[in-house]
């Protein structure tokens, strides 16, 4: 199985990574938009970049497309011309469907995917959506490739957008959630460095104790919270200034966003 990546950024360099681990290097290529970056690559991954897009499609099984969705149309049309009903077009771009993707691609088996960039660590998440063309047997090809950088969900593609809100995006507001507590925190004495340590193993404790206990978030919240204490006068605060609200709000946009470009 001959695997092509186009664009080698934020979510192509960690699959690039783990495709060579998976499938070896001499079953990879890549191409980006700028050859000094495909020379470090290549030296980095001992991978050989290709020189004509249109020529390493022709010689590829699957093509993963994990170039930003506003550069997708500069890309289509050597891919249309090298396309085959063998080929699978993987996709790792916001808002463009399964039926665009066929379309402009001329692709069959389209895989449509929404990883994070967690993926870069090894701790990604990624939904994907096949269409009915794939087979179980690519499919198995496809799940190789994304545990390669994290965990896996497979879902229909009506979901997608939704996908997008819980894993896609929402680092970003992950991101933001520690900033402002290490900010807070900053202004009481703790040193920056110190609080982002803190605040950091903190989080990714926490997401630990939601995956591995099974219990409701609620539930986990409740067992901070003792009577009268420091925790509960925060949890009050928070609700008082909107977080549930604003979180809803944030996804709210983001899938409307996503159902936006789909429309374009």
């Amino acid at each position: 199985m001959k695997i092509a990546f186009i664009g080698t950024g934020n979510m192509g360099y960690p699959l690039l990574k783990g495709a060579v681990e998976a499938f070896g290097k001499e079953n990879v290529t890549f191409i980006s938009r700028h050859r000094e970056h495909e020379e470090a690559l290549s030296q980095e991954l001992g991978v050989a970049y290709a020189t004509r897009m249109l020529d390493m499609v022709m010689q590829s099984d699957v093509i993963v497309l994990a170039v930003k969705p506003q550069y997708a149309a500069e890309v289509y049309p050597d891919i249309k011309l090298a396309m085959s009903k063998e080929k699978i077009v993987v996709s790792v771009m916001a808002g463009i469907n399964t039926e665009a993707l066929k379309k402009e691609t001329g692709a069959v088996k389209i895989v449509r995917t929404m990883p994070n960039t967690p993926a870069m660590l090894g701790e990604g998440m990624t939904c994907i959506s096949y269409s009915d063309e794939v087979s179980e047997v690519e499919k198995e090809v496809i799940r190789t490739l994304f545990l390669c950088v994290g965990k896996i969900e497979e879902i229909p593609e009506k979901l997608m957008n939704a996908a997008i809100c819980a894993n896609g995006s929402s680092p970003a507001f992950v991101y933001m959630f520690m900033e402002a507590l290490s900010d807070a925190v900053v202004q009481y004495g703790i040193p920056r460095d110190m609080a982002y340590r803190l605040v950091g193993q903190t989080v990714l404790g926490s997401a630990k104790m939601l995956l591995e206990s099974g219990r409701h978030p609620g539930a986990l919240k409740d067992a901070v919270c003792s009577p009268g204490g420091t925790t509960i006068a925060g949890v009050a605060a928070l609700e008082e200034y909107g977080m549930r609200s604003a979180v809803i709000k944030a996804a709210d946009a983001c899938y409307k966003k996503a159902c936006d470009m789909e429309k374009k």
